[in-house]
Order: structure tokens, then C-alpha cells, then sequence
């Protein structure tokens, strides 16, 4: 279910609930959410976190969206295609 946000300040935003779960997850519309994706490659400086890769990068959830997992800087890394592919088989 979608519960837009109460907040004037954060138009971009929407509360999502999944009922699996105890709390609300953020999740930012398009445009915001590229903004993130932006601001995560320059805090990893534009390399793969885990092998220092630095073409075709990609921002990966830690906590991926369908469990649960925000939109948010803490919960993004940088990772080159390879290490992604690992992070997904892996879980």
C-alpha cells in the first residue's frame, strides 16, 4: 500500500508498507531518487566498493526495496556490474 507523506517538505516522498514488516519504508520518486544515486557514487568516489572498479557502476541496496529496504544513502553502495551480480547470488 501507498501512504503519501504528510510533510510539505518532502513532496518527492511516499510511505510504503509492506506487511511483512513492522515499519514504513522510504521510497523516492524518480527525480529524487536520481539526485541519491548521484550523491552515493560521489561519497564512494566513483568506484566499486568492494573491488575499486571504476566503469558501468551501479548503486545497489543493502536492504533491497522488496524487503523492506529505503531509499536512503545509508542503505546504498557503490558496486561495479560483477560485485552486484555476487551481492544478489549471494543473498
Amino acid at each position: 500500500m501507498l501512504y503519501p507523506t504528510q510533510s510539505m517538505d518532502l513532496p518527492y516522498l511516499a510511505i510504503m508498507r509492506n506487511p511483512r514488516s513492522r515499519r514504513a519504508r522510504i521510497k523516492l520518486s524518480t527525480q529524487p531518487y536520481r539526485e541519491l544515486h548521484r550523491q552515493v557514487l560521489d561519497r564512494d568516489n566513483w568506484q566499486c566498493q568492494l573491488c575499486g572498479f571504476r566503469k558501468n557502476l551501479q548503486v545497489h541496496h543493502k536492504e533491497f526495496r522488496s524487503h523492506s529496504g529505503d531509499d536512503s544513502e545509508d542503505n546504498l553502495i557503490t558496486l561495479c556490474p560483477d560485485c552486484h551480480a555476487r551481492a544478489h547470488l549471494e543473498f
